[in-house]
This record gives C-alpha cells, sequence and structure tokens, in this order.
C-alpha cells in the first residue's frame, strides 16, 4: 500500500479571512501566458492493466470487452490517461491506460490520488443525513433557523431539503469569470466560500423554494456552513467522522487553499488550441463541501458500496438519496445522487469534473452494477459527458 498523506484541512467559511492568499496575477489583461505541455499525442508506450478480485474467483464482468475498448488508444484528445472499475454482483473488472505525465513514457498510475470534483457532494449529503438521523437538524426546517442573517428578507424559508435536491432558488455566486483564460489566470488564488455564497445570495432568489430544481454548488456551501453551525466544528471533520471513516476511505482529504495534489497522481491537462496545458495545481477551495474533493479509486468504490448498503447513513434518512422531489417532472437530482436510465437500468450516481480530472461513482439501487472511474479529461467545458459515454455507460450494458 502506498504512503498517502491526509490533508483533512480547514478553509474559510462566510466569516473567515482567507487562508494563504496568494498575489492576484495579472489577469485582468485577457492574455495569458499558458503553460503550454507536450503538444498532440505521439506515440507514447500505453499500457492496460486488468486485476482479478479476489484470486480470480469471481466472475469477469460481462462487459468486460467495452469496458477494455474504451480504453485502446489513449492519450488522445479526450484523456490522457483513465482508470476504470467495473463491479457489483455479475462481475468484476479493472483496467487502466495512458500516461501519468505526457512529457515522459511512464503508464498511468492506477491507485493514484485525484480531484473528485462534485462527488464531493455525496460526501456532504451523507454527512447532513447523518446528523438529520442523530436530531441534530431537521431537513423540514428553514435554513434560516440555523443560519440567522445569511439569507435576507425576499427568501421564503428554504428547507434543508431543498439545498440537498437543489430546489433552494438560491442563485450561483461569483468566481473569478467565466472565460478559460481568466479561470487559469487564477488558478493559484483563493476565492473564500464565503465570499461566493454572499454574492450568490445579493442576488436575490430565482424562484420560490421547491418551484424548481436548479443544480448550483452555493447549495453545498450553505450545507456545509450549516454543518459547522449546528456541530460547532469544522466540516472536514464531520466528514471524516461520519463519512470517511465508516466507509473506510483512508486517503481521501480536503486541500483547502493548497493547490497541489500530495502523493503519487496522473497530471491533468486541459486542451487549448491543439495543445494541452498542465492544470494539475489548483486552488479550488470555493468549490469546498461542493467539490474540492481529493480521492481514490478505492475509496470512491468503498464510499458507494457502504453508502448504499446503509453502512454510513440509517435507511429512513438514506431513502433521500434515492429520491427526487416531488411535483417536478423534470427532476433528476436527489440529496446528493443524480437518477440516470442506461440501457434500460435505474441507475444511481454522481459525476465530477475539475480542469484536467473527470470522475463519477455510479450504480444500482441493488449494486448489481457499479462502476467507478478517474479520468484525466482534455476538457472541463464538456462537464464529463463524453467521458461518462465512453468509460462509464458501457458498464451497465444489457448481456
Amino acid at each position: 500500500m502506498r504512503a498517502y498523506r491526509p490533508l483533512h484541512r480547514r478553509i474559510p467559511t462566510v466569516n473567515s479571512r482567507p487562508l494563504n492568499r496568494r498575489t492576484l496575477l495579472a489577469a485582468a489583461s485577457a492574455a495569458v501566458a499558458l503553460e503550454v505541455a507536450a503538444g498532440p499525442a505521439r506515440a507514447f508506450g500505453v499500457t492496460r492493466s486488468e486485476r482479478p478480485r479476489d484470486g480470480g474467483r469471481r466472475a469477469v464482468h460481462p462487459q468486460a470487452e467495452a469496458l477494455r475498448a474504451a480504453l485502446v488508444g489513449l492519450p488522445d484528445d479526450e484523456a490522457t490517461s483513465a482508470v476504470v472499475r467495473a463491479g457489483g454482483s455479475d462481475g468484476r473488472w479493472e483496467g487502466s491506460a495512458g500516461v501519468r505525465e505526457v512529457r515522459r513514457q511512464s503508464p498511468a498510475i492506477a491507485d493514484g490520488l485525484f480531484r473528485a470534483g462534485s462527488v464531493t457532494k455525496v460526501v456532504t449529503a451523507a454527512l447532513v443525513l447523518r446528523l438529520a438521523a442523530d436530531g441534530a437538524l431537521g431537513l423540514d426546517r428553514p435554513v434560516q433557523r440555523y443560519l440567522p442573517g445569511l439569507l435576507p428578507p425576499e427568501f421564503e424559508p428554504v428547507a434543508v431539503r431543498q439545498l440537498l435536491n437543489h430546489t433552494s432558488g438560491i442563485q450561483a455566486g461569483d468566481g473569478f469569470g467565466d472565460a478559460w483564460e481568466q479561470q487559469y489566470a487564477h488558478r493559484f488564488d483563493t476565492l473564500a466560500p464565503g465570499t461566493v455564497v454572499a454574492s450568490g445570495v445579493a442576488k436575490g432568489p430565482e424562484f420560490g423554494p421547491g418551484e424548481r430544481q436548479h443544480y448550483l454548488n452555493i447549495n453545498y456551501t450553505v450545507l456545509a456552513m450549516l454543518v459547522e453551525k449546528v456541530t460547532g466544528r469544522p466540516y472536514e471533520e464531520g466528514a471524516a467522522r461520519y463519512v470517511l471513516r465508516p466507509a473506510g476511505m483512508r486517503h481521501t482529504s480536503f486541500p483547502g487553499t493548497d493547490p497541489r495534489i500530495h502523493g503519487p497522481h496522473n497530471r491533468g491537462y486541459q486542451l487549448v488550441a491543439g495543445e494541452r496545458v498542465d492544470v494539475t495545481d489548483w486552488n479550488v477551495c470555493d468549490r469546498w463541501a461542493a467539490g474540492d474533493m481529493i480521492s481514490t479509486v478505492d475509496d470512491l468504490e468503498r464510499l458507494l458500496t457502504a453508502l448504499f448498503r446503509g453502512a454510513v447513513v440509517p435507511r429512513p434518512q438514506l431513502r433521500e438519496m434515492f429520491t427526487l422531489p416531488e411535483g417536478l417532472t423534470e427532476a433528476t437530482k436527489s440529496a446528493g445522487l443524480e437518477r440516470f436510465e442506461l440501457h434500460g437500468r435505474e441507475v444511481w450516481g454522481k459525476s465530477g469534473a475539475r480542469p484536467g480530472y473527470n470522475t463519477a461513482v455510479v450504480a444500482t439501487r441493488d449494486l448489481s452494477r457499479t462502476v467507478v472511474y478517474s479520468v484525466t479529461g482534455t476538457d472541463a467545458h464538456a462537464n464529463g459527458q463524453p467521458v461518462a459515454l465512453r468509460f462509464g455507460f458501457p458498464a451497465f450494458r444489457q448481456e
């Protein structure tokens, strides 16, 4: 087992001062000096690996050939590496392909660290539901009760459940800009989560609570603030105590303002004008409980199976993760998860996308089919959809 350094660090909340704030780059200028890595794909020594579990006693996954085919050709314009693990009662398959770094010939690391992006929301939702099971908070109680003054009077009462399923009506907060050049220029700068929330709240409600579903990170940032208020402890401590440890997640961390990934990892790239730009190092503290987690495939598979089996959240509260908001026929998001129909199967899971990294955990409710992947995808703007179609969806095809 590799030695990893856990980093359960505190990061700023609404009343905190930013930690380790770096000098702002001269980003007012639209011209950004891109740090360009190696160009289009060369003839890398691509490797693939498949590891049987239980000494080969378990059946091979029925879609092993389709999963294997998805790895062929890496690195390419969609990704530079991929680690895929498909499991469940129907059989198991694991594979990896691509390169650890485009400048070198070394193969991709199959058990390394990566940015999990919005898969962080699964942990946050599980934490909130566990606190609800313990009576520390009520899902139907208004956020205004726990965080007085956060939402101005023009907001109707927003229930905790409406934050969990993205029906709160709170608008998105502001970041460093929408353009790739702006985001890249500020990649080492700190944007405190509280500042992001304040900017979103200042816009007023987008709609009345429960009227629509609009998937936004701000809902889960507010949930983390609520967790800290009711527990009196940092969000990261609550996540470790109530979710990571019960699930056996030993290598998962929250980096705070640290832009680096500490430990073995595949480097991530963004494809810009046909060139691969290294985006591995990035301060993502503004995403906090909505998307800043660093993890491994092992840990995310443990989270998926332990959660679905009721080992993290008691079953009465776990039902929230498999329940869509009432009266909204177009809604697909529940508490921390999303419902999909794949090849005639109902599946539940969560994907995550950060510059250079795409991640997903998806399973049938009975865990007969599961898939977890970490892909160093090259297009953050696509939100991982091409990656999911290529590396995840084949696991759920019918025999």
